[in-house]
Parts: C-alpha cells; sequence; structure tokens
C-alpha cells in the first residue's frame, strides 16, 4: 500500500521546517506541489523526484498525488505554511472519498504564515485571533466581508491573507474600511513580506494607512485589536496578564 503525507512545510526555509516535515519530504520517492512551492524546495532537497502543476490546478495536482500513492509510491504533497490552513489537505480528504482510494495517509502541520509573520512583528497574536484569506476564487467577496465585519465587531486580532493582487486591488482597501467602523484609526498593523524566505521585509503602519499601503500577494497583514500597541519597532497585543496579576 502507498503512502500521501501531505506536508505543510512552513514559510520555505529548512530552518523553519519541523522534523516530521523534514522526514516525509526526505523518505518520499515523489514530491507534488504547486510549481513556486516545488521551487523552493529544491534548494533544500535537490535530489528528490518532483511534479508540479500551475495555480487553479490544484484538483488535477492531489488526484495525481492520489493515483501515484495508490501505484505503492510514497508520495508528499507540500503546501507551504500549514498545510490544513488554505491548503491542499482538505481537498485530498474529499477526493480521497470520491476516487476510493485505498492508501494511507498522513497530515503533517507546519508554520503557517501568521505565525511566521507573528514573530517578525513582535507579539501581535497573544489573544484571540481571526484568520481571513481576501481571495474571492472560491469565496464570494460579499462573505468574506461580513467575516472581516464580524471579526472587527468581536474585537479579534485579524491576520489577512492574499490581501491583494494585480487584479484584486480594493479588497484591502475595503475591508480596513469596515474595521475602522470598531476600532480606531491608530490601531496598529503589521504588515511582512516573503516572511522567512529570501527578500523578507516589514513594517508597521495603522489601519487608518493601510487602504495605501504597499502590500502584494507576498504579504501578510496582521491588524491589531483595541489593546494592540506599537513600540520599539515591535507590535504588542496584551493577554491581560498585568490586569490579573499585577506588575512591577
Amino acid at each position: 500500500m502507498g503512502k500521501l503525507t501531505i506536508v505543510g512545510f512552513g514559510p520555505g526555509g529548512r530552518a523553519d521546517m519541523t522534523v516530521r516535515a523534514v522526514e516525509a519530504i526526505e523518505s518520499a520517492d515523489i514530491v507534488t506541489g504547486y510549481t513556486t512551492y516545488v521551487d523552493l524546495l529544491r534548494e533544500a532537497f535537490p535530489d528528490k523526484t518532483y511534479k508540479a502543476t500551475g495555480m487553479m490546478k490544484e484538483i488535477d495536482r492531489c488526484r495525481m498525488a492520489i493515483e501515484d500513492a495508490e501505484k505503492g509510491r510514497s508520495v508528499a504533497m507540500v503546501s507551504s505554511g500549514d498545510s490544513g490552513i488554505y491548503g491542499m489537505t482538505g481537498l485530498i480528504y474529499e477526493l480521497l472519498d470520491e476516487m476510493g482510494a485505498d492508501i494511507e495517509v498522513e497530515a503533517v502541520p507546519g508554520v503557517t504564515a501568521a505565525s511566521s509573520s507573528a514573530a517578525i512583528l513582535g507579539a501581535p497574536l497573544m489573544h484571540d485571533t481571526a484568520l481571513i484569506s481576501l481571495s474571492d476564487l472560491m469565496t464570494p467577496i460579499e462573505k468574506i466581508m461580513r467575516r472581516v465585519d464580524c471579526a472587527g465587531q468581536a474585537d479579534f486580532v485579524i491576520a489577512l491573507y492574499n490581501p491583494k493582487s494585480k487584479h484584486r486591488t480594493e479588497y484591502l482597501g475595503q475591508a480596513a474600511d469596515i474595521l475602522m467602523r470598531h476600532r480606531l484609526p491608530e490601531t496598529p498593523v503589521g504588515v511582512v513580506r516573503n516572511a522567512g524566505r529570501r527578500g523578507e521585509s516589514h513594517y508597521i503602519t495603522t489601519l487608518g494607512e493601510l487602504k495605501g499601503a504597499d502590500v502584494d500577494m507576498f504579504c501578510t497583514v496582521i491588524i491589531g485589536n483595541s489593546q494592540t500597541y506599537a513600540k520599539g519597532g515591535r507590535m504588542i497585543t496584551p493577554r491581560g496578564y498585568a490586569e490579573k496579576y499585577g506588575t512591577d
């Protein structure tokens, strides 16, 4: 029986991969993934056999991985970040039922973009957090903005994935306008580009300035809650320890 391991490999560099992720990739006969992700892994695992497909070929890619595993091969289906957060884990399980595949399947978690970006910014995710993708390829934009509104009302820290592309230039500004119904324009916002990858950069701005900020698809945007503050180049969301236990 073949095995399919769905691997979240984190930001991209080997230093940010879990031991389980490295072992799964090293032991695989075939590593399958989106072309950009495969290119990232070639540097760390140059001797592996790779199969890749481009954007919007997710179903083809997952079917190919399942079929290879059905032939008795050990396959690593790779996603950046965590494979179960905007990755391929859900689609793999859906297709397994549809295809009636009799293979062993294991999911390996990885460091998602919100976590890797938060570590660069300071400590913005110390309290309850909502992860929201602004990509409307799979979800109607009206539903996405309702989720933004609800997260704003609930005072969640919000991590925005896929915040802007060449064709989606207005959604980030719309989200900022919605959130300013519930929190101040001075609310700190952190923007991290290429977290954990070559060319990494970051800056801290405010919710009121977010509409005009330099943001693209390689960025993760973290919007603070009503308690978040910026100090010394870091973005910090208090958990509430000082109020509960007191500090010197």
